[in-house]
């Protein structure tokens, strides 16, 4: 690998803000002005060949040497930058804490693949040590780039995001419905970083600070306490009786089958809700707005009271409404074709159950959801 001259320069610029003797090190190695007065370097690597009195040319020769090492410095010391988000999520990319620059070179050159949400992200080095990045969809793995819509702003990423693949709205960014098709095939590290923010808005962000120890979470309560206007209604379903009702919402949301975040808040400091959190890499720190606005709707309907309902149903017709259920929840209803009736979610056969069920004005078994008040008086008599 040749020593391009910008990171040779950045080295030069970085000892001149540095007093003599000061090494710069990176990866072990070491480099430093050795006095101001004779302009002279030195070399204090970390195997022991220190070298002293080079002149800026004697340290061109010696750093092309070490040239992995002084691109892999100035990849993340003066392209990527300082110390937070973007540079722990590239380094984590290509597996950078504690591998070796040759190791990683080595797994570079042959393209580091990491999944991030529903995305891959292929991480190459050039000959020069610049690194660039391949961000597609991970369904799009191993199809040439050429047969995808290529882009190359990774603002462009807002409108990828919009729409699933079937042309509805995404309300939630980190739903497993991105659609694919596409790709950012040469992005250096920053634009990287900012096509992945795009498409999973703070993501990164809370993924560094939960691997700082820094995340802050708001828990069910605490969330819903702050809710106002049309949305403070959530505060009267909690009346302190237990929160089974959030179990139900959290399945309901928060499963890795409905989002991808890692739900990491609970019902307050204490209580840790009883299903599961999800595998997602990124955090979920508190309630998103999706859940607050399902909450809403339901406490409305939990608010009502429960009322019996009798009609008549075969065992396997019970069994069918279990299945068209999990099936609807599951978001399976499409995988279902048409001519398989020995699923209980078939289309034909969910409408033979409605045909033989409902009653002209959509009735399950001919019961009204309200009976009016002739029926309920009639009712009490026969009581």
């Amino acid at each position: 690998m040749d020593l391009p001259s910008d990171a040779f320069d950045a080295v030069l610029d970085a000892l001149a803000d540095r007093d003599a003797g000061d090494p710069l090190r990176f990866e072990g190695f070491g480099v430093a002005r050795d006095d101001d007065a004779t302009g002279e370097y030195r070399l204090d690597p970390a195997d022991g060949d220190r070298r002293t009195g080079l002149s800026e040319r004697e340290l061109h020769e010696a750093l092309s040497e070490r040239a992995a090492e002084v691109t892999d410095w100035y990849a993340f010391e003066r392209v990527v930058g300082e110390f937070g988000p973007r540079r722990a999520f590239l380094r984590w990319l290509e597996d950078a804490d504690g591998a070796t620059v040759a190791t990683r070179y080595a797994a570079l050159a042959e393209g580091i693949e990491r999944a991030w949400g529903e995305l891959k992200i292929t991480a190459t080095v050039t000959d020069r040590g610049e690194r660039r990045y391949d961000v597609r969809h991970a369904d799009d793995a191993g199809v040439p780039a050429d047969e995808l819509d290529r882009y190359d702003d990774p603002l462009d990423a807002r409108e990828l995001v919009k729409l699933d693949e079937k042309g509805r709205y995404r309300p939630l960014k980190t739903a497993p419905t991105l659609a694919g098709g596409w790709v950012f095939p040469d992005l250096g590290p920053r634009d990287a970083y900012e096509a992945v923010e795009t498409v999973y808005p703070a993501t990164v962000a809370n993924w560094h600070r939960e691997r700082e120890g820094e995340l802050d979470v708001t828990h069910w309560r605490e969330t819903m306490e702050r809710q106002s206007g049309i949305y403070g209604v959530v505060k009267t379903w909690d009346r302190g009786e237990g929160h089974e009702h959030v179990d139900w919402v959290a399945e309901a949301c928060c499963d890795d089958s409905q989002c991808l975040k890692r739900r990491e808040w609970g019902y307050d400091d204490e209580t840790d809700l009883d299903v599961d959190g999800g595998d997602g890499a990124f955090p979920c720190r508190e309630p998103c707005s999706v859940v607050v606005s399902a909450a809403r709707k339901w406490t409305r309907l939990e608010s009502e009271q429960p009322r019996t309902y009798e009609f008549e149903l075969t065992p396997s017709e019970k069994e069918q409404v279990e299945e068209i259920i999990d099936a609807v929840a599951d978001g399976r209803i499409d995988e279902i074709r048409e001519a398989d009736t020995k699923e209980g979610a078939n289309r034909y056969r969910t409408r033979f159950l409605r045909a033989k069920l409902f009653d002209d004005e959509g009735n399950l078994g001919g019961v009204p959801t309200e009976p009016d008040e002739a029926d309920e008086a009639d009712e009490a008599d026969e009581e």
